[in-house]
């Protein structure tokens, strides 16, 4: 098992803290993809691979606007969480544990769209890793179709290289929880340290690491044009709303 692997599988059952209200982002979050996809030609009529599905955040919200959605994942305890959370939803998924850098060991399908949300495709720590991953996820898209990633603004971040990201303080009834990150970079990798402190009734302190490689949006972009995609387009949180850079990617 590998360190992302191992990180996703501890952060499974608290990885909904890292929201104010997890159900609510689910909803926000599919209505912003939903408004992109419309804007590339597409409406719920389109077959959904979601090839880094975490515990369900996209996958669950676009299958909640009626979209016919696949989610895989490396980790065992997303997938169980993912499972769960469809289930509450009560919206029908297919769920597969794959690893998007050999997605056709699994699907032997095209999919309208894939995407891979949350800053996934970094945790290539390789450029020949992550050349691997684009060639097994642009193999999975139709022609015309799309992918839509997410990705940090790592070329603003590599500028400076913070030792840690601003907290996220939520407050509810019974509780404060607060949550951050901590960085320790070593050239264009950084490990990455994940807290989440819940003070209720009980203070609880949870404590999840990583390791991601700052990926540059021109090795990216020249990724996708080299693997046959025809189109590239990066939009930012101000045109978009979602909290992270995307790209567009048409096959």
């Amino acid at each position: 098992m590998n360190i992302t692997q191992t990180f996703y599988d501890n952060l499974a059952s608290h990885y909904d803290k890292l929201f104010l209200d997890w159900q609510s982002a689910t909803h926000e979050q599919a209505a912003i993809l939903h408004k992109l996809f419309e804007n590339n030609g597409f409406d719920n009529t389109a077959h959904v691979l979601d090839c880094a599905c975490g515990i369900g955040t996209q996958a669950v919200g676009l299958a909640c606007l009626g979209y016919d959605v696949t989610a895989s994942d490396i980790s065992d305890g997303a997938i169980a969480q993912a499972k769960a959370r469809a289930s509450d939803a009560n919206v029908k998924i297919h769920f597969e544990n794959a690893d998007f850098c050999a997605l056709s060991n699994t699907f032997a399908e095209q999919f309208d769209i894939v995407i891979a949300m949350d800053n996934a495709l970094p945790h290539m720590l390789s450029s020949a890793d992550l050349a691997r991953a684009i060639k097994s996820i642009t193999s999975q898209m139709k022609d015309n179709g799309i992918l839509v990633a997410s990705i940090r603004d790592y070329d603003t971040l590599l500028k400076d290289k913070p030792s840690y990201s601003p907290p996220y303080i939520h407050k509810t009834d019974k509780e404060q929880r607060v949550s951050f990150q901590t960085w320790d970079w070593n050239e264009d990798r950084y490990k990455l340290i994940q807290y989440i402190i819940d003070d209720s009734e009980k203070l609880e302190v949870h404590k999840f690491e990583c390791e991601y490689r700052a990926t540059r949006r021109e090795e990216l972009t020249n990724l996708f044009i080299s693997n046959g995609c025809s189109g590239v387009v990066w939009q930012f949180p101000e045109e978009t709303g979602f909290y992270q850079p995307i790209v567009i990617v048409r096959k």
